[in-house]
């Protein structure tokens, strides 16, 4: 079963899974108030500063190798060793080399989509090296056997008495329906994993460039001793994730967390510049930078799509959309879900096996409304499919009734005369085909919408 097969199959199941539809519309339900409540109160004119950062994020993108070249350089002073990974595989290698010339058996690993883009956790498993993630999302899902859920929320999709189940046969813990009480169960297990593991790895939320810095922000703690208590510290980062300086946090900070939970902002926020310098406590003796192409330079080249390049991974397009909401995470079988994954996946893996995921949208353009950096996502979405068209081998036909429909749609007195046309025409069909097939074709009103509206309007 391709693709496309699998995420139908997948999706019309989820839609029809009414604990599934309670279990997410609860939680996003719940998101929407907290981001509604902290846009009031935490931003005077919410889409001025929606656009300052777009433009901060486009002017990265117009200077893009530039400021990666201030990063790494920076980074270098600062002690660290900058890797360049042009593809997924590229970036299992460097880490492979990494962790061999290291003795490395046990990491331990905090929230990252672009090591699930790699699929790091595999290929260490596969090497024979012990990986254990320590934001509790992701825990629940790894020991769930599964792929994070959401960008930002990667076990929404898990009950309290299914994550206090899992722990029981995972954990060997005592089931509880407590909150508190289970994520002490997972503290008290990665505790351990801290102090043991041999690398942390870490993903990126920022790369600053001057002076060059790694920000990673998180509500938990656990970035903070992934990436203090192992000797090693890696960082593996898409090279989208650039900002300019170190004051521009003064904006992205506040703005990812009202978009991505609701906050003002996050627990911790962690300047992460090098490795441990003379005289400091702690922190890792080694500190190793991967930065991530795979498909992002090829996108950027695109000057229709590069704009999807600003996204900062705050989720929010993810919980804004109609079919995320219907189908959840997992129906798109990818990295990156929601209008945002519909974008990049089938640019990232390749139009011709992806393009659904671009179909697969009511471009109602509520993604665009919530995006905190300005991305038209709905447009970006639209330019998949025209790529798509372009580069598939559909028949003549279809090609010539798509003219026609477009010249048809772009003038009112066109599409009246083709509604009174198709009218006469579905009916006519209807008594001249088999009855059975003939019951099928839809009878068409005869007056349209807007006629409707153009004369009752005033009543």
């Amino acid at each position: 079963m391709n693709t496309q097969k699998q995420f139908k199959k997948q999706s019309a199941e989820k839609a029809h899974d009414q604990q599934h539809l309670l279990k997410i519309r609860k939680a996003i339900r719940t998101y929407d108030e907290k981001v509604a409540e902290m846009k009031q109160a935490q931003f005077i004119d919410w889409p001025a500063a929606r656009k300052q950062a777009g433009q901060i994020k486009q002017y990265v993108l117009e200077n893009w190798a530039d400021l990666l070249e201030q990063f790494e350089s920076n980074m270098k002073e600062n002690g660290a060793e900058v890797l360049w990974a042009e593809t997924a595989e590229q970036a299992r290698q460097i880490f492979l080399e990494i962790a061999d010339r290291h003795k490395a058996k046990k990491i331990v690993k905090s929230k990252s989509m672009t090591t699930e883009e790699i699929e790091l956790n595999e290929t260490c498993e596969a090497n024979g090296i012990e990986v254990w993630e320590s934001d509790l999302g992701e825990l629940i899902v790894q020991l769930a056997g599964e792929k994070p859920y959401h960008i930002v929320t990667p076990a929404m999709h898990k009950s309290k008495a299914e994550i206090s189940k899992l722990f029981h046969e995972k954990l060997g813990s005592v089931e509880s329906d407590s909150a508190e009480e289970l994520t002490m169960i997972a503290r008290a297990h990665l505790r351990q994993a801290y102090v043991t593991a041999d690398i942390g790895v870490s993903g990126a939320n920022f790369l600053i460039a001057d002076p060059g810095l790694v920000h990673i922000t998180e509500n938990e703690g656990n970035i903070r001793l992934t990436t203090a208590c192992p000797p090693v510290h890696v960082v593996i980062a898409g090279i989208e994730k650039l900002l300019p300086r170190l004051e521009d946090l003064a904006l992205f900070l506040p703005l990812l967390a009202t978009s991505g939970t609701g906050q003002q902002l996050t627990g911790y926020n962690n300047l992460i510049r090098g490795p441990r310098a003379a005289g400091e406590a702690d922190g890792p003796r080694k500190m190793y930078v991967i930065l991530l192409d795979n498909g992002r330079s090829q996108l950027h080249a695109d000057p229709k799509l590069r704009i999807a390049l600003r996204c900062i991974r705050c989720g929010a397009c993810l919980n804004a959309c109609p079919v995320y909401k219907t189908i959840g995470g997992h129906s798109y079988q990818t990295t990156y879900q929601g209008p945002i994954g519909a974008v990049l996946t089938p640019q990232f893996r390749g139009i011709a096996e992806w393009h659904h995921l671009s179909d697969a949208s009511s471009l109602c353009g509520a993604c665009t409304q919530v995006c905190p950096v300005d991305i038209p996502l709905h447009e970006l979405l639209l330019e998949n499919r025209r790529q798509s068209d372009e580069q598939s081998n559909t028949s003549l036909f279809w090609k010539q009734s798509l003219k026609i429909w477009a010249v048809i749609m772009s003038d009112r007195g066109k599409l009246n005369a083709f509604h009174r046309a198709a009218a006469n025409g579905a009916e006519a069909a209807a008594l001249l085909l088999p009855h059975e097939t003939g019951k099928r074709i839809p009878k068409l009103a005869r007056q349209t919408f807007a006629q409707w509206w153009e004369e009752n309007e005033q009543s």
